[in-house]
């Protein structure tokens, strides 16, 4: 049986799912149920300051994205960090990680860009035994218009800034929690990782406003009339997710910086994929506030059976293995041919792939008079949007082409380098090895 214990950091949970910070994070009850049900983490709702109560809207928090069967695949919020006492949260958080000492319990904090906030919160946070903290630099409504969250997170220098301040009034590992909203992830990466953060967190929600009633003309989440911007996530933020963990991940100045993924994890599928990309766990939210905390139990089960179907005794044993596979498109390989293949047996003759092809594409598609649909291999150029609109999968893949067959495109054999591209002289890798 694959072995799914994870030490992230020095700090170890029995799997490595953890809960992100969030609704689902907010108090002892949530997270006592959350351990019952499997979850080898949480990550503390972001506590603030002692002082003035944070308040938070009483009407609707989220908006939702919905796919063709009323899937959520984003949700929009507008909620803030906690709105409970930091004297409730602290000794509810003592209590849990007495009582789940083998569960990951790290805390989100958020206070004021000052030296003093953090400097008297840490020792709060530190006497509850907690493993660890989360810089939130990420959230992108109501507290970055007060000078934290994203704010600080679009500033690299901030960053550097805070995490060094961390380091050195607190004995627990930092973790700095990013924002996605900014040009290029690596910047405020690097800044954390000079700064001495001990691991980097991805992706925090992104700005977004999901939709507009045009009844009342008011972005939803509506509040007597009026909307804001809020925080999107869900399966419909996995792809920025994964793309920015990789940017990290293979940076030469962040490389080996531990990364905890997030964005859109909701099945086991899913977090390998970020495991891949070198997430040395992963986070999740949305999945658990759709279907409910044993949720954890299907992607555990599932992690396990196809690690043990790959080989993989542990999770280290696969993490980051397809980020060498990831580059920049100009080391692509251009010699590389594929074409479209139809599977007849498979093929419902919808008209989909034609239809894509012939109005948007390369004309690539033949229909007969009885709709049977077959691939023009001259003007195929392997686009792969046959493959996209086909609502039957499997039934149209791309084949490659063997070297030394003739390209019905350019009537010229495919060229032989092409099966090994770690040779070819297009390759600067290789012409540097030469």
């Amino acid at each position: 049986m694959a072995d799914l214990t994870t030490d992230f950091i020095g700090i170890k949970s029995p799997n490595p799912f953890w809960l992100a910070s969030a609704p689902p994070t907010d108090k002892e009850y949530n997270v006592r149920r959350a351990f019952e049900a499997g979850w080898g983490g949480v990550v503390w709702k972001t506590l603030g300051e002692a002082g003035p109560p944070v308040v938070n809207v009483n009407g609707p928090r989220y908006g939702a994205i919905y796919g063709a069967d009323r899937r959520l695949l984003g949700l929009n919020n507008i909620e803030l960090i906690t709105d409970r006492p930091l004297e409730v949260n602290l000794r509810e958080i003592k209590a849990v990680k007495r009582d789940y000492p083998d569960r990951a319990m790290v805390v989100s904090i958020m206070v004021p860009c000052e030296e003093g906030a953090w400097k008297r919160i840490l020792p709060l946070v530190e006497e509850t035994g907690a493993d660890g903290i989360e810089l939130n630099f990420g959230c992108p409504h109501g507290m970055s218009e007060r000078g934290m969250g994203s704010a600080v997170g679009q500033v690299p220098e901030y960053i550097e800034m805070v995490a060094r301040w961390c380091k050195q009034h607190t004995r627990m590992p930092v973790i700095v929690k990013l924002t996605p909203n900014i040009t290029d992830i690596r910047y405020p990466a690097r800044a954390a990782n000079t700064g001495g953060a001990d691991a980097v967190s991805l992706i925090n929600t992104v700005s977004s406003i999901t939709n507009v009633n045009l009844d009342t003309m008011s972005p939803e989440p509506s509040i007597d009339g009026k909307g804001s911007h809020g925080g999107y996530c869900g399966p419909a933020v996995k792809p920025i997710a994964l793309n920015m963990v990789a940017e990290i991940a293979r940076d030469a100045e962040t490389r080996g910086l531990p990364i905890s993924g997030i964005g859109g994890v909701t099945t086991w599928r899913d977090a390998a994929e970020f495991m891949a990309l070198g997430a040395g766990n992963v986070q999740v939210c949305t999945a658990a506030m759709t279907y409910g905390f044993k949720i954890v139990q299907e992607m555990i089960s599932g992690l396990s059976q196809w690690m043990d179907e790959k080989g993989y005794t542990a999770t280290s044993d696969f993490i980051g293995s397809a980020v060498p596979n990831v580059t920049d498109w100009q080391y692509l390989n251009l010699n590389y041919v594929a074409k479209a293949r139809i599977n007849q047996d498979d093929c419902i003759k919808c008209g989909r792939c034609f239809a894509a092809c012939e109005d948007t594409s390369h004309q690539a598609i033949s229909m007969s008079t009885d709709r049977t649909f077959e691939v023009i291999d001259a003007e195929c150029v392997a686009c792969n949007l046959c493959v996209n609109v086909c609502p039957v999968e499997g039934c149209i893949t791309m084949e490659p082409m063997s070297a030394g067959q003739t390209d019905p495109r350019t009537g010229k054999p495919v060229d032989p380098h092409y099966a090994n591209w770690t040779t070819h002289p297009n390759n600067p890798s290789a012409t540097a090895a030469e």
